[in-house]
């Protein structure tokens, strides 16, 4: 479970949150939307523990962010906006490497990362050094190096971002069996469709605040919507004129 609660951050003069609070909780995919500047990128950071928030909590599995990173580091994978890895390792090397650092034993590390290799396709690159790979392949590689310590938690940022369409289909695949398996999903992403069909809740936030929260079908009848694009851009419309 993934858990803000209050979470306040300026950077010099700009209120980056404004006690923003919400929960994802285990065994469901939560989509963090909003338009650009409204936090997001903050918000991850924080959860992240790269970042600590000027006021508020954060937790991961019930430890804090802030009091024990360690503890809450260990239960999250990561796969950055810009799935960076790298260049001079092999998409198995980098992998392998990060299992290290998670603290596996190399036996572990390396079998994950075989396990992880079939299950995400990527054979055909795995001991090929990482410098040229296409977007796809980066973040597959970047997904499988977020998940080889097989945390509990996961926050993915825009995860369909270069991927062709059986890649896509390969991923909600593979979000939806996390999720059944009990794992907390996290993804932020500006494709709505996608969001509406790998989605079961939405924090929809603006201006450094939640500004609405629910399953698409409770958004779209909150706003009268006709899709979930409409409805987004109504309740950032509305905070935007509020602020």
């Amino acid at each position: 479970m993934i858990e803000a609660r209050g979470l306040s951050k300026r950077f010099g003069t700009v209120s980056a949150l404004r006690e923003l609070s919400f929960c994802a909780a285990d065994s469901r995919i939560t989509g963090l939307l909003g338009p650009n500047g409204a936090g997001k990128s903050t918000t991850l950071r924080i959860l992240q523990t790269l970042i600590s928030a000027d006021a508020g909590t954060a937790l991961i599995d019930g430890h804090s962010t802030l009091a024990d990173p360690l503890a809450a580091r260990s239960r999250i994978g990561v796969l950055p906006h810009s799935a960076a890895i790298y260049a001079g390792l092999t998409a198995r090397e980098n992998i392998t490497y990060f299992g290290r650092l998670c603290g596996l034993s190399r036996a572990a590390a390396a079998a994950r990362a075989t396990t992880l290799i079939d299950q995400l396709d990527i054979g055909d690159i795995a001991d090929r050094r990482a410098k040229g790979f296409s977007q796809g392949q980066r973040l597959k590689t970047a997904l499988a190096r977020a998940m080889v310590h097989e945390p509990r938690n996961l926050m993915l940022d825009e995860p369909t971002n270069g991927l062709d369409v059986p890649s896509v289909r390969m991923l909600r695949t593979l979000l939806g069996q996390l999720r059944d398996a009990g794992h907390c999903i996290l993804f932020s992403s500006h494709v709505m469709h996608e969001v509406a069909s790998l989605c079961d809740d939405i924090v929809v936030i603006a201006s450094g605040r939640v500004v609405a929260t629910g399953t698409p079908e409770a958004l779209l009848t909150q706003t009268g919507a006709a899709d979930l694009e409409d409805a987004f851009v109504q309740l950032t419309s509305d905070s935007r004129s509020a602020a």
